[in-house]
């Protein structure tokens, strides 16, 4: 319960993911649950009309394997 005294219209979460919006990215990787939960959480209070997709960078390495068509041959 870190963030309890945080004012509601400045949520570390919120603030962070309002940056990560602006760099216009797709997705944004984040390497521990906690933040997951936190940037989820952070984006889909501030995307509005933007889209960006929150994942584990596990995610995205599993992602990049399944579209390797060299990964599917080694296998």
């Amino acid at each position: 319960m870190s963030f309890v005294e945080e004012p509601p219209n400045q949520r570390v979460n919120q603030e962070r993911a309002a940056e990560a919006l602006a760099t216009g990215a797709d997705i944004l990787a984040v390497a521990c649950s906690f933040c997951m939960t936190m940037m989820e959480d952070g984006v889909n209070a501030r995307k509005r009309d933007q889209s960006m997709c929150v994942k584990d960078i596990s995610e995205l390495l599993w992602d990049s394997m399944q579209a390797s068509p060299t990964a599917s041959s080694k296998a």
